[in-house]
């Protein structure tokens, strides 16, 4: 049995939930996002709660019974709180800035790298060794948030790259004399 999808989806007021069919349309002060569910997986809206269930006892059924949970959950709290990510540069001369909408990244390379954020998300630089990621939907932030970690991944030596803010770096013990 699932442990979490056991658990109803609690509906704050502030959001609006639609279900049409399998599709799942909720609507909240920072934004609107939908998702189809899986047709293994039964929806139910009463009491200002949404619960899952799987539609028959297989495999497949109970396996995307938590994810779809999983994944409405996040929807709800995407638009009602948001998502962020925050990344930290190490290493000299490794620097961030905001150029229009898009992030300008000096990682050590021979030139600049800029990255463009996807919809609905958005940067901010609050110091030159600091990024945030902030949006509405929790994928597409971890996404963007690990494509500009693997630009520049913290290697094990000096620890220098970008890293997950609070991510500890192992690190390896250099040349002997």
């Amino acid at each position: 049995m699932s442990r979490i999808g056991k658990k109803p989806i609690a509906i704050p007021s502030s959001v609006t939930l639609t279900l049409d069919g399998q599709t799942v349309s909720v609507k909240g002060p920072k934004g609107q996002l939908s998702w189809t569910v899986i047709d293994d997986v039964v929806i139910t809206h009463e009491n200002g709660e949404l619960t899952l269930a799987p539609r028959d006892d297989s495999q497949r059924a109970r396996s995307m019974w938590g994810l779809s949970r999983t994944l409405v959950g996040n929807m709800v709290q995407g638009v009602t709180d948001g998502f962020e990510r925050k990344l930290e540069l190490v290493g000299v001369g490794y620097r961030a800035a905001l150029k229009g909408d898009a992030l300008s990244l000096q990682l050590g390379f021979s030139h600049d790298v800029d990255v463009a954020p996807p919809a609905g998300v958005t940067f901010a630089v609050p110091k030159q060794t600091e990024i945030t990621i902030s949006g509405i939907d929790k994928q597409a932030v971890g996404e963007i948030a690990s494509k500009i970690r693997r630009l520049r991944p913290p290697e094990p030596y000096k620890g220098k790259g970008v890293r997950y803010a609070g991510e500890k770096v192992r690190r390896k013990e250099g040349k002997k004399k």
